[in-house]
């Protein structure tokens, strides 16, 4: 994937209003610790996040993309008429049909030639939308296109707590490690041809994909029966371990790709975006690419995992924060249960 002309023209974002600390997710689990004689400030301890963020309970996902979509047109010279494509590209979505995105252009106010539809691909999804914005862009197809996203962690926080607290094994403790780690947030990012304002910023250069789809049990999110009394219920399991070592050589494998393909030395890199895991994803996933920790910006401690909302919103803070500077070598890190890695290189 090779790009000429495909511009990152705006990047919105909204946070939601609940911030919500480990100490009190551990708080509701102190029956469980205590059964298994964990310490408290295990969850911190183990991940690095000291809170994150939740939506009011019962908030709607496209509420959230919608904020953020209108955010990053009210800092861009598109309208939404101007808009080719629109896609949601959240693991949370808010029914089987129609498409999320349908509600959410609804909202925007995009044209009636608009594309809409949803992508789903764990984490990678907008980085997914991206690239397929991109590549209309580079045909011809379309001037501007929007990927957005919103996740929401509460919903299923709180059934796999209470699944902890009715079943105090080690195990549970073990599956519902990564669930605990889980913010929420919504993000949008508008691409365009570049023909909208000058000058001409955050370009994307393109990027690599790798995959590993024999992994693709290691990190479940879904609706299982609930027995004996049947219906369905979400669940969430992941084998932080092995995602950890087998992501790691699926990353190490995609980066040198990623080199190869754009012609660059590590050291030509002046900043990198991962997706957003916890201390120890990011300990090792840039020692194991030769990366310096001084050219990550972090956003975890404070907003944990929110999927595929975490590497772009991660990205728009570290702009906002004078991190990303204009001319700066961009790398995007990302990956997602499957096992698949996305890397896109930007000059910023």
């Amino acid at each position: 994937m090779r790009y000429s002309r495909v511009y990152v023209d705006a990047i919105g974002y909204e946070l939601p209003p609940v911030v919500v600390t480990s100490t009190e997710l551990e708080t509701r689990l102190t029956g469980f610790y205590e059964a298994l004689r964990i310490p408290q400030g295990q969850l911190e301890a183990l991940t690095g996040i000291v809170e994150r963020r939740w939506w009011d309970e019962g908030y709607p996902v496209s509420e959230g993309a919608i904020a953020a979509a209108k955010q990053a047109l009210a800092t861009s010279n598109v309208k939404p008429e101007e808009i080719g494509v629109l896609i949601y590209a959240g693991v949370c979505r808010e029914l089987f049909e129609p498409a999320t995105a349908c509600r959410v252009a609804a909202g925007v106010g995009v044209g009636e030639e608009t594309a809409v539809y949803d992508i789903s691909n764990a984490c990678l999804g907008v980085l997914n939308g991206m690239i397929d914005i991109a590549n209309r862009i580079e045909l011809g197809q379309i001037k501007a296109g929007m990927v957005v996203s919103c996740e929401t962690a509460r919903e299923i926080n709180d059934i796999m707590i209470e699944r902890m607290i009715q079943e105090p094994t080690m195990e549970n403790f073990r599956e519902s490690l990564a669930t605990l780690t889980g913010g929420s947030g919504a993000v949008a990012m508008l691409l365009t041809d570049g023909s909208f304002s000058e000058p001409k910023r955050r370009r994307l250069l393109g990027g690599v994909t790798h995959t590993a789809p024999q992994f693709h049990a290691l990190c479940r999110w879904g609706l299982e029966a609930i027995r004996p009394l049947g219906g369905l219920q979400q669940f969430m399991a992941t084998d932080s371990i092995s995602v950890l070592k087998h992501g790691v050589d699926l990353g190490t494998r995609t980066w040198s790709a990623f080199l190869r393909k754009f012609g660059w030395m590590r050291n030509q890199i002046d900043k990198v975006i991962c997706h957003q895991v916890g201390s120890g994803h990011r300990d090792t996933i840039l020692q194991s690419l030769g990366i310096d920790p001084a050219k990550e910006f972090s956003s975890f401690p404070y907003l944990g995992n929110i999927g595929t909302v975490s590497l772009p919103l991660t990205a728009a803070l570290a702009e906002d924060r004078d991190f990303l500077q204009p001319g700066d070598r961009v790398a995007f890190l990302g990956i997602g249960s499957g096992l698949n890695c996305l890397m896109l290189g930007l000059e910023w």
